[in-house]
């Protein structure tokens, strides 16, 4: 089992900038990933990093803008989510998968993002 707590969510303005953070605990996991949603069912891939090397991974749609890192004396990832825009709006989520290749296993709650124009 893989515990997450995502936090740091707000309202800020189009181009501000937030940092999000999950914490984590339980056991070892390969990958952890971050996932938005905006409407409907669907989460949105925004990034994930690769545990064993800490290699960082983007879609085109935050490449540039968001960034993923990791504190692991405080059990934490990060979110930094720079230039802001409206349809960065959303609930976002960690996420972790056990197996490299695998499904995202275990999730946290979510984090509300709201980016005003």
């Amino acid at each position: 089992q893989v515990q997450l707590v995502e936090s740091g969510g707000g309202l800020v303005q189009a181009g501000g900038s937030l940092r999000l953070s999950c914490a984590y605990s339980g056991r070892t996991f390969s990958t952890m990933g971050w996932f938005r949603q905006a409407s409907g069912p669907h989460r949105e891939f925004v990034g994930n990093i690769v545990w064993r090397d800490g290699r960082t991974y983007y879609p085109d749609s935050v490449k540039g803008r968001f960034t993923i890192s990791r504190d692991n004396a405080k059990n934490t990832v990060y979110l930094q989510m720079n230039d802001l825009k409206p349809e960065d709006t959303a609930v976002y989520y960690c996420a972790v998968r056990v197996e490299i290749l695998g499904k995202f296993d275990y999730w946290g709650q979510g984090t509300q993002v709201t980016v005003s124009s």
